[in-house]
């Protein structure tokens, strides 16, 4: 498995996409709906980046109690946006939302892996990264995309927010 990043890895990605979707947000031609969007957006992140280091903990879905891969994304979401989403990873792979390939990734698309079926979950947050909540004695973190067990299983995925 791909490895976890160090705290001042964290912190470097962190100023990074800090900086890079600063300047996502202005410019005289964006739309409201848009900056509205984008703030929605940036929300995302830095909620997911911020529970990196939380435990695991199966069916957990809140930073007090631990989060399970798709209890962390429900969690973001409903925290971030507002949205009630699916309780289960398979529930979320399947929901409404717009597919998107691989190449087309942006921060806050749900990534999915799995070998037949979604069996996993995380958020992805820009640099071929993304935020998840792994295994039983784990903690949330941080992996590559292209990690050799990520890049097997990567199965699809799917933009919440337009």
């Amino acid at each position: 498995m791909a490895r976890a990043c160090s705290r001042p890895a964290l912190a470097i990605l962190l100023v990074t996409l800090t900086l890079a979707l600063g300047g996502c947000g202005g410019g005289a031609t964006r739309s409201g709906p848009a900056t509205a969007n984008q703030t929605v957006a940036n929300d995302v992140l830095f909620r997911a980046i911020g529970l990196v280091g939380t435990p695991y903990r199966h069916g957990g879905n809140t930073p007090e109690g631990g989060f399970d891969c798709s209890g962390l994304v429900g969690y973001v979401y409903r925290e971030a946006a507002g949205l009630g989403l699916p309780r289960t990873t398979q529930g979320l792979s399947e929901h409404a939302a717009s597919r998107v390939e691989r190449k087309r990734l942006r921060p806050g698309d749900l990534v999915f892996f799995g070998k037949r079926r979604a069996s996993h979950v995380g958020i992805y947050v820009g640099e071929g990264r993304f935020v998840h909540a792994p295994s039983s004695g784990g903690t949330v973190r941080m992996d590559a995309l292209d990690g050799p067990y990520w890049r097997e299983n990567y199965l699809q995925a799917r933009r919440i927010l337009q």
